[in-house]
């Protein structure tokens, strides 16, 4: 006997597979809609959610102003350790929501139970993954702007060199490379149901890494080579480049770009085949 809905699993493979061509935007906004008017039904839960945020700045902030006068290593283009831990605080924010945004959802729709109502509709992989991609990556652009507006209205960071295009441009080349992760994430949680926990080691891995919350000069001499790898590091010397000096961020976001270049059509196929596997063995309700 099939599994729980194993039934309709069945009929699903028994569709076409092959994607929809071209990518249609109204599918990928249909599905951002509808995940915004379930995160807005939890109002609470995102104010507050916000809210820890702000104080995470608030903490690094006062930890900041405790060893003020001690003696630090290069910062490079931040004015501060504060300066420089905000950046860390707010790509995190990104990198968080788009690396782990798609395959919390997938989690959630298995648990729910509509997971299988989702792929039987006429829609592809890649419009599926960006479109549950959407929402994690637009509320996690907002939490930066937060956070800039807190660091620099009340906490006194200075955005007098600020280039505001650079500023979006690292964001959205951030939001596209890590979204790769997330969506591979995504599909390792259709397949053994509980890929968060990898996701969660990379994640951390990768920041830690990158320089979210120390320069990269204080690692071993045999971990520097690694941070040179790794996308965050892009992502944070980038924003950090857009600003406190206003240039030098191109080369991060050519490097972040090549990375989506070559990655997001990976993640894309995986994704698909994860689908594909689902559907075929009719697992896709289990969790």
């Amino acid at each position: 006997m099939p599994p729980t809905g194993g039934m309709t699993s069945i009929a699903a493979a028994r569709r076409s597979t092959s994607a929809p061509s071209p990518l249609r935007l109204s599918a990928v906004l249909a599905l951002i809609r509808r995940d915004y008017l379930i995160r807005t039904s939890y109002r609470l839960v995102l104010v507050l959610d916000f809210f820890i945020g702000v104080l995470d700045v608030i903490v690094f902030y006062f930890i900041s102003e405790t060893f003020k006068e001690g003696a630090t290593a290069s910062l490079g283009t931040a004015p501060s350790y504060f300066a420089f831990a905000l950046v860390g605080i707010a790509v995190t924010a990104v990198i968080q929501a788009t690396s782990s945004g798609i395959s919390v959802a997938i989690r959630d729709e298995q648990l729910t139970g509509t997971l299988e109502a989702l792929v039987t509709q006429p829609i592809s992989a890649i419009e599926m993954a960006i479109g549950m991609c959407g929402i994690p990556f637009l509320l996690a652009t907002f939490r930066v702007g937060l956070y800039l507006i807190v660091g620099g209205a009340l906490l006194g960071v200075s955005f007098e060199h600020t280039n505001w295009a650079g500023l979006v441009l690292v964001l959205m080349a951030t939001g596209t490379a890590m979204s790769s992760i997330g969506i591979v994430t995504a599909a390792s949680v259709m397949v053994i149901k509980r890929g968060q926990s990898i996701s969660a080691l990379i994640i951390f891995g990768m920041s830690f890494l990158g320089g979210a919350f120390f320069p990269v000069s204080v690692l071993p001499d045999w971990l520097e080579p690694l941070a040179s790898i790794v996308p965050p590091r892009y992502a944070f010397d980038g924003l950090r480049k857009a600003l406190y000096v206003g240039d030098g961020w191109w080369g991060d976001v050519l490097v972040l770009l090549g990375f989506s270049v070559v990655m997001v059509p990976v993640a894309v196929w995986l994704f698909e085949r994860a689908l594909h596997h689902g559907r075929r063995a009719g697992s896709l309700a289990q969790y």
